[in-house]
């Protein structure tokens, strides 16, 4: 039987953590300790949102950290998997979060598929793949695709499998997605090595190695090696099958991927097998057992206990042979191996003929001569449906191919036959009336200094407008304070008032002046922007020192209202962006949320990881905004400036200045917001890549 592990997607929000094992005596600890410290990270985040005072089940972030713990569950609790997946669906549907419903889809199919009811399997993985296309999301198009590939080929409808992913192949190109276009390709190979065609598997593998090294990841590199390492041994090359299992090995110890390590160990064990080293066997299949006490993974344990049943055989133990090869067949049974029950009915035939049972031995030849024959059957049509189906898409995409080019041909055809037409009206227009052409020439510059004449007159207004906003903020906002000082420092030296009166009136001043401070930071900022004058020079930042330098600062503001402040911001935040431009942003923003939040409020800056992005999100808990304020906000020639909770004042060019400064580093600022609930600004950064971060 040849067995090998088809790739499931996670994309995961968090990554994975990594480990180092210092000993086989502590082998299951570290990589529980792993996986468990992903499953309580998710369960700690959504443990911090529920307690937020305006916290809804039906948030879509709620929703996704759902999806994300019952993604993490799987393999281990299969219970809580199915649980979290019909909550996140229903919670999904309530508020039409179509993402989020597809990703629930997907976790459910996937529960059905390890319980072996691979109709009701397909039947999610359908739906979601239907929802990927209507939402025009092909990550999740992909996804579905791949699962669904899966379901078809364990039913044996092999041409369906292989139409699945081939169609997300093309995808994964067309939106070059390495990292699916790997995936997609190991699983053919995986298809292939099912049915013993090991030469097209291994051609499969090696295109899968370029692209694991293009992607530069080495778990994702260690489960193709893992595979890779299975199909060397059913091919006797011995060798090259440890050379790739003890890779892999060394990667999933190191990081705990303990259901991938579980495989390892296993297919460690058959290379021993293969060797005829029965005892080296047995220790890299109770490896893999005592990783399996810890899993909920049934198909990986059907090829597991029938080797470690035939290593018994080889010893003479046929007691503990019986017992782990009719363990596999019960397990094959329920989730209907055929290929399975086929190799564990040889191995107790085997059993029972060495044991002189023979009537169980009859009986046991009889099932595997029988499913033999059902897979030899199926085998030849496996092959040629496969064959048949990799041709009749090759042969619709070369038709498509060539019916574009038909369309192209034709669609040139017109045009020679326009531009003949025009051409020869351009020729009779020439031949009478070239006084004409002349007239027609000089009404053209007239237009264009006509239109130069209005752009000049509308950067002038710009100018104007520009000139007026910086007048009028410099007279209102900044003229009022620093006013107001040179009257209470005059009344002081003229003696009108005392030194104790006069130290009464510090706390104002000091709140003046830092609002004087923060007006003329914006201001020039702003002013170098309108000037084309803001360069920005990007670099890998540090977000959570960002924050936290930007609480410190305005901690005191904060304290004056006894308003909490409150990053969830982890170390590994980090941008590729410019360090002092963003400052800004962060700072207006937190400043923001401060002044329209009443006292005894709280503020939150958090961050989700996307795929190459980190968006940032600062919710508060204050007076909220309408529609109509919302849609004015980000507008550069509005003039919106409004009064906080204990009316303080602002400039009005705060939040049109974070959307320049977002924007010119790649990213994106939006709002939500409703009255009396508060607000949440959201802006998106590149994140830093490896290669940023080793150039700086």
């Amino acid at each position: 039987m040849s067995f090998v592990k088809a790739k499931f997607l996670t994309f995961n929000l968090l990554p994975r953590f990594g480990i180092m094992l210092f000993g086989w005596a502590f082998l299951l600890s570290p990589c529980l300790k792993a996986q468990n410290r992903a499953k309580d990270s998710i369960e700690s985040l959504i443990k911090e949102m529920r307690e937020l005072p305006d916290f809804s089940v039906k948030d879509s972030l709620h929703i996704d950290l759902l999806n994300e713990l019952a993604k993490e569950q799987r393999f281990y609790h299969t219970d809580s998997l199915l649980s979290l997946s019909q909550q996140a669906l229903t919670y999904s549907r309530s508020i039409y979060y179509k993402k989020g419903e597809g990703e629930a889809l997907i976790g459910v199919g996937n529960y059905y598929s390890d319980k072996g009811n691979h109709k009701k399997s397909i039947d999610y993985f359908q739906k979601a793949l239907s929802l990927g296309r209507k939402i025009d999301n092909p990550k999740l198009i992909l996804r579905a695709q791949n699962n669904l590939a899966m379901q078809y080929s364990y039913v044996g409808d092999y041409a369906q499998s292989l139409i699945h992913y081939l169609k997300g192949i093309d995808l994964a190109r067309e939106t070059d997605n390495k990292f699916m276009l790997s995936v997609m390709n190991e699983n053919v190979a995986n298809l292939y090595a099912s049915q013993k065609d090991y030469t097209q598997a291994l051609t499969f593998y090696k295109e899968v190695k370029k692209l694991n090294e293009e992607l530069g990841d080495e778990i994702v590199s260690a489960e193709t090696m893992s595979n890779m390492g299975s199909t060397y041994a059913d091919i006797g090359d011995l060798e090259h099958a440890m050379y790739n299992i003890n890779s892999s090995i060394a990667v999933f110890e190191r990081h705990g991927i303990m259901e991938w390590l579980a495989y390892a160990y296993e297919t460690k064990g058959k290379i021993y097998l293969k060797g005829g080293k029965n005892e080296w066997a047995l220790y890299w299949y109770r490896q893999s057992e005592m990783l399996h006490e810890k899993l909920q993974d049934e198909r990986g344990k059907i090829e597991l206990l029938n080797g470690m049943s035939k290593a018994y055989l080889r010893m003479n133990r046929d007691s503990i042979a019986e017992h782990y090869a009719r363990e596999a067949y019960k397990i094959s049974t329920v989730i209907k191996d055929m290929e399975g029950s086929q190799q564990c009915a040889k191995t107790l035939y085997e059993v029972h003929k060495n044991k002189g049972e023979f009537e169980e031995a009859l009986k046991y030849h009889e099932i595997y001569q029988s499913l033999s024959d059902t897979l030899s059957r199926n085998e030849n049509k496996k092959s040629l449906t496969m064959l048949m189906t990799k041709m009749e898409h090759e042969k619709q995409k070369v038709d498509l191919i060539a019916e574009n080019k038909k369309q192209l041909d034709t669609q040139r055809a017109y045009v020679n036959v326009a531009l003949g037409i025009l051409f020869i009206f351009i020729v009779v227009t020439l031949l009478v009336g070239r006084s004409e052409k002349i007239q027609k020439n000089l009404n053209a510059e007239l237009k264009k200094k006509t239109k130069d004449l209005e752009k000049n007159e509308l950067e002038l207004q710009e100018i104007n407008r520009t000139k007026d906003k910086l007048f009028s903020i410099i007279g209102h906002d900044l003229r009022g304070p620093i006013g107001a000082f040179q009257g209470l420092l005059k009344l002081f030296k003229n003696g009108e008032i005392e030194q104790s009166e006069f130290m009464g009136f510090m706390p104002k001043l000091a709140n003046d002046i830092d609002h004087i401070s923060f007006t003329l930071n914006n201001l020039l900022t702003w002013g170098q922007t309108q000037m084309n004058g803001a360069i920005t020079q990007p670099a890998v930042v540090a977000l959570d020192s960002l924050v936290k330098d930007n609480i410190d600062l305005l901690s005191e503001t904060a304290k004056n209202k006894s308003i909490r402040l409150i990053s969830h911001l982890n170390s590994n935040t980090l941008t590729w962006s410019d360090s002092n431009q963003i400052d800004i942003v962060i700072r207006n923003l937190i400043s923001n949320a401060i002044k329209f939040t009443p006292e005894n409020g709280m503020v939150t800056i958090s961050a989700i990881e996307l795929n190459q992005q980190w968006q940032i999100s600062i919710r508060d808990t204050g007076v909220g905004m309408d529609q109509d304020t919302i849609e004015k906000l980000f507008i550069t020639t509005s003039s919106v400036t409004t009064y906080g909770t204990n009316n303080e004042k602002g400039t009005g060019l705060g939040l049109s200045l974070c959307k320049e400064m977002v924007e010119k580093n790649n990213g994106s600022i939006w709002v939500e917001s409703s009255l009396r609930k508060g607000s949440t600004f959201h802006f998106t950064l590149p994140k830093a890549n490896k290669n940023y971060q080793k150039t700086a």
